[in-house]
């Protein structure tokens, strides 16, 4: 594949990025910031964590790597579900602070396990 490291290293410092603008805006439910409700902090989210599927599927499918024919793939989109649902209570829909934060760390254990997974090749992730 002609562009792999390059589409790897975008996916890569999207995941980052993702992570980052995350955290913030975790940080910013627990403590009902208002900067929540501007526009631009709605949409960005949305278009970073599009593109970063958008760049994983175009990996998973150049490289013909299968969720039923590698574990460690299928444990990764299966922790991504889970941090999304997650991220959802952190931000959005965490009744209170203290719920919203529990949330933040749950998500944030979660793209490590993620991150661990698809650095190890393994569902073991960092155990690995």
């Amino acid at each position: 594949m002609e562009h792999y490291f390059l589409i790897k290293h975008l996916h890569m410092t999207l995941a980052g990025l993702s992570i980052t603008f995350f955290l913030v805006r975790a940080w910013w439910a627990v403590r009902g910031s208002p900067r929540l409700g501007r526009r631009w902090v709605r949409v960005l989210p949305h278009l970073i964590d599009t593109a970063l599927l958008g760049l994983g599927v175009w990996l998973m499918a150049s490289l013909a790597l299968w969720p039923h024919q590698q574990p460690w793939l299928a444990a990764k989109l299966l922790a991504l579900v889970a941090y999304i649902g997650l991220g959802t209570l952190a931000i959005k829909r965490g009744r209170t602070p203290v719920g919203r934060g529990v949330a933040a760390l749950a998500a944030l254990a979660t793209f490590a396990y993620m991150a661990g997974a698809a650095i190890q090749h393994s569902p073991w992730s960092w155990l690995a």
